[in-house]
């Protein structure tokens, strides 16, 4: 199973500012005067050696990223599975360029009630001027269903969000991807976190919604978001393998982003050394395979 995130930020698009670009460059010059560069052949090593923070962005883009291109005319064939309809989770579909050739088959599906009404309602005249296309179709599920697609086992679990969201484990020749963001978890006792843990048990790879720090987590109660600690916790509880951290707060820079997942690191090491979990930080472009 092969796994690529196209966005990884949460609530809004935050594309980098001139200002943050400003300190990058600036920050990364100041590098290169204390390593006392002083010849251009040195310049390829040393960007390598730059803190991740310097030499890399996690991105702007949110969950549901645009695609521009079509795979020449060839027909595609696409099951996307949507969490829910917050702007953030759908406002890259009136873009969605193989949506746009009659040949693709394109299928959305959610739990959520009135799924086709919510989707082709973005597009109505008021809000946008081209109508949802026809190679849309659509598949209302119902909760805590389990439904194939091919050879792929998926199933949902409702999650705590406002306006609802919804969480899926997708299987496929024994491997389990778990795909949980967009929600909070206040109740940390055994029987309000149980439902999860069972949902996410033995997954190779579990995506979770670790929008906050811990304390930020606690200032914004009942935004429907949580924190690097939970899922670190939820994670190990559940003997899970790999932990991605996606769903980053728009107002993160990516300095502060790699200091979470530094805290984060430092947290698993001290509290939980012996259990084998690795845990990564999602960015544009991050391949894995399941």
């Amino acid at each position: 199973m092969k796994v690529r995130f196209w966005g990884v930020r949460g609530s809004i698009a935050s594309p980098m500012t001139n200002a943050e670009l400003a300190v990058k460059i600036e920050t990364a010059l100041q590098l290169a005067v204390k390593a006392g560069l002083k010849a251009e052949t040195e310049i390829p090593a040393f960007i390598k050696s730059l803190p991740c923070y310097v030499r890399e962005t996690v991105g702007g883009n949110t969950a549901w990223d645009m695609m521009r291109r079509d795979y020449g005319g060839n027909p595609v064939e696409a099951h996307i599975l949507l969490t829910h309809t917050h702007w953030d989770h759908i406002s890259g579909i009136p873009f969605f360029v193989p949506g746009f050739n009659p040949k693709n088959r394109v299928t959305l599906y959610g739990p959520f009630p009135n799924l086709e009404d919510r989707i082709r309602n973005q597009q109505k005249f008021e809000y946008f001027p081209v109508p949802l296309p026809a190679a849309f179709h659509f598949v209302q599920l119902k909760e805590n269903s389990v439904f194939q697609i091919g050879e792929v086992q998926v199933e949902t679990l409702p999650l705590n969000h406002p306006g609802g969201s919804y969480s899926y484990r997708i299987t496929h020749k024994n491997k389990r991807l778990i795909y949980a963001t967009d929600s909070e978890y206040k109740d940390l006792s055994n029987q309000s976190l149980m439902p999860f843990i069972r949902f996410f048990r033995h997954a190779d790879l579990l995506v979770f919604d670790a929008q906050f720090t811990l304390l930020e987590n606690i200032e914004k109660e009942d935004w429907g978001h949580s924190n690097v600690l939970c899922g670190i916790d939820m994670a190990i509880e559940a003997e899970v393998k790999k932990l991605v951290l996606i769903h980053h707060d728009p107002a993160y820079n990516d300095q502060k982003l790699y200091k979470m997942f530094k805290d984060a690191s430092e947290y698993l090491e001290i509290y939980a050394p012996d259990r084998n979990l690795e845990i990564c930080l999602a960015y544009e472009g991050l391949k894995l395979t399941v």
